[in-house]
């Protein structure tokens, strides 16, 4: 009898621990535009996980283009990096690895230890590294995120949310299309074996999936960025907080599928400006990363101007009128090469493969104070009001209807809280954490739809 009682309340002490489940998020675009075709929690803040290392990725495409590093350059690996837990490539410390077989194997094993390789590679420093990217992910609007590695295994402060990562998916698409394939490889060759594609499922199941990252912690739940072309089509659906794998990729293909049945079949390509480019800021010490022996001076080259690089194409175009060749793809090839700044930004100079990259110095700054994680949302801040869209006789349908009612008017209602208030009269479905004019907005929308519906005030 004392066996079975300890026993009883083990399971009891047990049970609440199984029962917690990683917090839902959702968002689905036309990535064509940018459009928000549905989203839910998409801007609270939760653990990405592996979702991270789309930044990570971003910023190793980044560091190529600017000439920081090459992709051929041999990058040593850290005790740090070869210590990290699976999932991972299996690194040793002091190997050298090519900088591309790195990146292989972060994009499609999800490998924990070459993700903290490319960090250190670019910024000395896995800390640094972590800067990098927040500081990146806030120039491209990303302004709920804070990064503290470079892998997303669970640390503290390290937050993202659905919006941001959607946001994310989109720059990694259109601002680096040259690399974008490596998201759809079903496995890849990374330097000392062949590894296979952690998304690979729904690679096969799904039409059109081309992408993009999976993740997965106790903490997040599973997650996942996914990207799908059907003809002139494109959609990116994100998920946080999967309870399993096969049932997030059942839930991704559904946004997906509800994405391409919303989305026009035709659309302008609208693609999103690319970040300023962040680099590597020292807080006080000057990083010096020796990618060979320096061949050339040191002074650094000042990026031409506008002007400038006018010039240089009307120089390409007499030549190349004289050759016979295009007179256009002479013009293009020199603007392109020029790298022009927007004439309101500062004039910097260009790293150059091969010399000595100095990281630049700024002041040191006071830390920002993390914002406060949202786990529901709050109905402060004058979000007192709400609005009621009608009375069920089960739970089912007011859930039905709110659905329903979200997805045909998430302009005014995106952000807001779906709930079913339970009374002896029935069920009553109402949207809530409003301000007094979203919800009069709101009202005055939906009955021109011939939907019923009436404020509620603070109670």
């Amino acid at each position: 009898m004392g066996l079975f009682l300890i026993a009883f309340l083990w399971l009891l002490s047990f049970a609440p621990l199984q029962g917690v489940a990683a917090p839902y998020a959702a968002m689905v675009i036309d990535a064509r535009t940018g459009e928000v075709l549905h989203s839910r929690n998409a801007d609270t803040r939760l653990h990405p996980a592996s979702l991270t290392k789309m930044m990570t990725l971003y910023i190793a495409f980044e560091a190529v283009r600017n000439g920081e590093i090459t992709l051929d350059t041999q990058v040593r690996i850290t005790k740090k990096a070869a210590a990290e837990p699976p999932s991972k490539l299996g690194l040793r410390t002091g190997q050298r690895i090519a900088f591309r077989y790195l990146i292989r194997a972060a994009a499609v094993k999800s490998a924990n230890d070459a993700a903290t390789a490319i960090g250190i590679a670019l910024s000395g420093s896995e800390a640094a590294f972590a800067r990098r990217m927040t500081r990146t992910a806030k120039a491209m609007g990303m302004s709920r995120t804070t990064f503290k590695n470079a892998h997303g295994l669970t640390e503290s402060g390290h937050l993202s949310t659905a919006r941001d990562m959607t946001t994310l998916g989109r720059h990694l698409l259109y601002d680096y299309p040259q690399y974008y394939n490596l998201f759809s490889r079903q496995s890849t060759h990374a330097g000392i074996k062949t590894v296979p594609n952690t998304n690979r499922r729904l690679l096969a199941a799904y039409r059109g999936a081309d992408g993009i990252k999976t993740g997965y912690t106790r903490a997040a739940g599973f997650n996942l960025v996914a990207s799908a072309k059907r003809k002139d089509e494109r959609i990116i659906a994100t998920v946080f907080g999967g309870k399993s794998g096969a049932s997030r990729n059942a839930r991704v293909a559904e946004l997906l599928d509800m994405g391409f049945r919303r989305a026009p079949s035709r659309a302008p390509i609208r693609k999103p400006a690319r970040p300023a480019y962040a680099g590597n800021t020292g807080l006080g010490t000057v990083q010096v990363a020796q990618v060979g022996p320096p061949k050339k001076s040191l002074r650094p080259v000042l990026r031409p101007t506008a002007a400038a690089a006018v010039q240089v194409a009307g120089a390409v175009a007499e030549t190349a009128e004289k050759n016979g060749s295009r007179i256009q793809d002479g013009i293009a090839a020199a603007i392109a090469a020029a790298d022009i700044a927007p004439a309101d930004s500062a004039t910097r100079p260009v790293s150059r493969p091969g010399d000595v990259v100095l990281a630049s110095v700024e002041p040191a700054r006071q830390p920002e104070p993390e914002p406060e994680v949202v786990t529901r949302l709050s109905t402060s801040g004058g979000h007192l009001w709400g609005v009621n869209v009608g009375r069920y006789t089960t739970r089912y349908e007011a859930e039905k209807v709110l659905l329903k009612t979200a997805l045909s008017e998430m302009t005014t209602l995106e952000g807001t809280l779906r709930k079913v208030n339970q009374s002896a009269r029935g069920f009553d479905a109402t949207f809530q954490g409003m301000t007094r004019e979203q919800a009069d907005l709101a009202c005055r929308r939906l009955q021109a739809r011939n939907v019923t519906c009436f404020m509620i005030g603070p109670s």
